[in-house]
């Protein structure tokens, strides 16, 4: 085994000897062209490209935007950005994203060799988690504003705005240094060279939810469009406690019985059937232009806008295993859940070309929101195994991400010297008010009045028994952001680049769980257990709140918040340095390499005002890391390319995994609660890849990595009776190996004549193996809230794989494709092996089966009036997959997030004028 302090020795010892330099443009003086490059323009007709060089189209279109320079592009013998970059990346570009057909660029992004994509726009690289992957926008940060993913989540991010995406699999040092799979850059479409403009509108639907029978609830008036008209507004009372810093447990009696009566208002909390779900629609428009400022300077802008609105119905199997070895299901639920979600996307760019530089302004705004309402129907035996009770449990909810993000960045080139400057403001914003759960519970006790009618407990009259609980959530995240980046070209071999980074994001989370309680004298009792049979938003009325002729109050009624810690303050401070190199000793061989200086302040503690006595552990993590990087590449014989690469990164936890209050995730249906005790992740990262061109779009790439992780961390199993939790611990020890094989291969049919003349049959496959495995000692620790001396045995088993690893990742589609207008049939198949989501500690781990899903896509361009228009068509999961999550053990299994999830078709059309 490699050992730490020899690789970096190794890799500051390649730094120091070679120098060599960022990703950047080398541009050759046309009179002074390689000999080997006139020699291959003199083999190709003048108005073809030459047979391994892109064609310059497909290269505009994969504009890249990143920190130290953009893509390399030698001239040597082709402009193909991923066979001449210095590092092992795919590059998506505008026409490879519409090819998939994907309405966002995280499902564009399941596409890519050893990318998985998991649950709600989580992207997972060579089965790493979320956590070990790193997403920027024109190569600069992004805040999430999402409390359950490190990175935004992209499928938030519509295809319309995003010209190109950049997948990096091997560390350079001009990146962060969190790094363990990879780096997404995403860059956004550029500023235009002529004017344009773009109309486009889908509809959608699904085999399980579209004119089907769902749920909702009223919500506003304006729910269709992703926005609310003021009835979420967090109650006044609850605001008055918040601007007081009063905890909810403090207020007085009087205060607790006003925010009794505000957190139930009866078109926010009442489940109403849909008789006929809606089709899914989307659309969106786009446009720009540009003009001369003064002489051969331009001045060019895009705009774009647009809104997606989908339905999507669950019926939802989750057990929970009592004995699980004797196969003893204690908790049996069915979930039928109706989401709708709407997304509101805008992007303004203005940009400015003086020459050789460039200014570019960006302005990006996202709203995602989903309006959710559940019926769950089942039984819980957890109280009493011979006698269950049944439940019937109504949940509404409303959660609401926003993003507004600024950028500046200026690119300056003076011929052998660069310089980029970069900076930028984003905020997020995630708000779920009213996020109600009401259990209607029959007991099934033998001579009670009740026990045969589902109830609510309002007033603890029956032991163990859920209770309405009404959730109110606020977080907010600021990230600044700024950078400089200097480039010398020392030589035509040998460029040099040093760079500075800055970021500093503060996120400050309120979390509020109100449990109402109704108390009453005895002879009340029965009148107390009849307010459970009443609709949620007629439990709490002017009736319950009101009093006896002598002013007596007929119910007393307090709220209590279970939350220990409901506001917390977390921050992240980086600075970081970096030089970079390229070296070319040779024409077949070049060696980039790095070393970046890291320095973090990350922190997360409860804010006293709220904390009472009890203050939760805070978290303060001041480390600083040295990271170098080195990959070299030798071009063996001609079209074959050898890499070597070798790296030290770090994998800090996320905010939300060190914050102790509990988040719920409507998408896997359990909550998450954090550890202050987690420490960063240390990785060692090793690949070597050979890659053989064959000339056009044809190639093969053969690849195998490991990476040595220190201190991983992994999510873990916490359960109550009908509740299922994840927390987090820091494993001692993993590994991970595999390898990836990428082929594209285009058959040329013009010997058909007529209709394929200009057609090609395009194969492109990708397959990604991987291994991992845990290493726990028998003293080694996994601190946790407590139970700081807690072992790691308790937690994780030795050998066993890293949550969120499929062995095997594979992605395959078939297309015909028109070389000269716009036509496209694609079959694509994508596959994914079992992988651990949750580990189970003394219960089985839970394992979700993706397997093999199937879609069609097909777009073609006519002309209508004049006016040429895109008509596209998908047909997605065509097998019917369903969604497979369970924990088995001794082929006894329980579901813990099973569901239908059907197939879906989509037609849409786009006009450009």
């Amino acid at each position: 085994m490699l050992t730490r302090t020899r690789l970096a020795g190794l890799l500051l010892l390649t730094t120091s000897l070679t120098l060599p330099s960022v990703l950047h443009a080398q541009d050759m003086p046309q009179d002074e062209a390689p000999a080997d490059t006139e020699a291959l323009e003199a083999e190709a007709p003048q108005d073809e490209a030459a047979p391994d060089e892109a064609p310059a189209e497909d290269l505009q279109s994969a504009d890249v935007s990143l920190p130290g320079g953009g893509i390399i592009v030698t001239g040597r013998r082709n402009r193909d950005p991923a066979r001449n970059s210095g590092q092992v990346l795919s590059v998506l570009s505008e026409a490879d994203i519409a090819r998939t057909g994907e309405g966002d660029i995280a499902g564009a992004l399941g596409r890519v060799s050893g990318l998985s994509l998991v649950g709600n726009g989580r992207v997972f690289v060579r089965g790493l988690g979320d956590r070990y992957s790193l997403a920027l926008l024109n190569g600069l940060p992004l805040p999430s504003p999402e409390p359950l993913s490190r990175v935004v989540p992209l499928d938030i991010f519509p295809t319309s705005v995003i010209a190109s995406s950049l997948v990096q699999k091997t560390y350079s040092a001009n990146f962060p240094g969190e790094f363990g799979g990879g780096v997404i850059n995403l860059t956004t479409k550029a500023i235009p060279t002529e004017d344009f403009l773009t109309l486009s509108f889908t509809g959608s639907g699904d085999t399980e939810t579209t004119f089907q029978n769902g749920l909702t609830y009223f919500g506003s008036n304006l729910d269709t469009f992703g926005f609310d008209n003021g009835n979420r507004d967090f109650p006044t009372a609850l605001q008055a406690l918040i601007a007081d810093g009063t905890r909810i447990n403090d207020a007085s009696t009087a205060a607790q019985r006003e925010l009794a009566g505000q957190i139930m208002p009866l078109n926010l909390v009442t489940l109403q059937k849909n008789d006929v779900l809606p089709m899914n629609f989307s659309a969106s428009i786009t446009g720009g232009g540009s003009f001369e400022v003064g002489d051969g300077n331009y001045l060019g802008i895009i705009a774009t806008a647009g809104i997606t609105n989908t339905w999507r119905n669950r019926n939802v199997t989750s057990q929970q295993f009592g004995d699980a070895e004797a196969g003893q299901i204690l908790f049996d639920s069915q979930n039928f859940i109706t989401d709708n979600k709407v997304l509101v996307n805008g992007l303004i760019g203005v940009g400015l070309d003086i020459g050789e530089h460039t200014i570019r302004w960006t302005n990006l705004y996202i709203r995602d929101t989903l309006k959710t309402a559940r019926l769950a129907t089942g039984t819980d035996s957890f109280t009493d195994v011979a006698r269950p009770f049944d439940f019937q449990t109504q949940q509404t909810g409303w959660f609401e991400r926003q993003l507004m993000d600024s950028q500046l960045v200026a690119e300056f080139n003076f011929d052998r010297f660069e310089l980029d400057l970069r900076g930028g403001y984003a905020r997020t914003d995630r708000e779920a008010p009213y996020n109600a759960i009401v259990p209607y519970i029959r007991t099934n006790i033998p001579n009670d009045p009740f026990g045969n009618l589902f109830v609510v407990d309002v007033g603890a009259l029956v032991g163990g028994t859920e209770r309405i609980q009404v959730g109110f959530e606020d977080l907010t995240e600021e990230l600044w952001f700024g950078g400089a980046d200097v480039t010398l070209e020392v030589t035509d071999k040998l460029s040099l680049t040093a760079g500075y980074s800055y970021s500093d994001t503060a996120r400050r989370s309120l979390s509020f769980i109100i449990r109402p309680l109704v108390g009453s004298s005895a002879e009340f009792t029965t009148a107390l257990r009849a307010l459970g049979l009443r609709q949620p938003g007629q439990i709490f009325n002017e009736a319950t709140l009101g009093s006896l002729p002598d002013g007596t109050p007929l119910f007393n009624i307090t709220v209590s918040d279970p939350t220990p810690f409901p506001v917390f303050d977390a921050a992240l401070t980086i600075h970081a340095g970096y030089g970079l190199a390229r070296y070319r000793p040779t024409d077949r061989l070049s060696i980039e390499a790095g070393l970046r200086y890291e320095d973090g302040l990350q922190s997360a503690a409860p804010d006293p005002t709220f904390g009472g006595t009890n203050l939760a552990n805070p978290t303060l993590i001041a480390n600083d890391y040295f990271l170098p990087s080195a990959t070299i590449t030798w071009e063996a014989i001609d079209d074959l390319q050898l890499r070597l690469s070798a790296s030290q990164t770090i994998a800090r936890p996320q905010f939300r995994e060190l914050v102790e209050q509990t988040y719920f995730d409507p998408e896997s249906n359990r909550r998450f609660r954090g550890n202050p005790f987690l420490q960063d992740s240390e990785l060692i990262n090793l690949e070597a890849r050979a890659e053989y061109y064959m000339g056009g779009p044809n190639r093969v790439s053969l690849a195998g990595f490991y990476k040595e992780i220190e201190n991983p961390i992994e999510n873990f199993l916490i359960t109550a009776p009908g509740i299922i939790e994840t927390s987090y611990a820091n494993a001692p020890k993993a590994e991970l190996y595999g390898g990836e094989l990428d082929v594209a291969y285009g058959i040329d049919l013009a010997d058909w004549g007529s209709f394929f003349e200009t057609k090609q049959f395009l194969i492109l496959a990708n397959y990604t193996y991987t291994q991992s495995s845990i290493s726990v000692g028998p003293t080694d620790l996994a601190p946790i809230p407590g139970a700081t001396g807690q072992l790691a045995n308790q937690l994780f088993d030795n050998g066993a794989p890293l949550v969120g690893q499929s062995d095997h990742v594979a992605n395959i589609s078939f297309g015909i494709e028109d070389t000269d207008k716009v036509q496209q049939l694609t079959l694509l198949f994508n596959y994914a092996s079992e992988r651990v989501t949750l580990r189970g500690g003394a219960l089985p781990d839970v394992v979700e089966d993706p397997g093999l899903t199937i879609d069609l896509v097909a777009r073609s361009e006519v002309k209508l009036g004049g006016v040429p228009l895109e008509l596209s068509f998908e047909a997605r999961n065509l097998t019917g997959r369903d969604n497979f999550e369970f924990q088995a053990i001794n082929g006894n299994r329980a579901e813990i997030n099973t569901f239908d999830v059907g197939t879906s078709f989509a037609i849409g059309v786009k006009a450009e004028f």
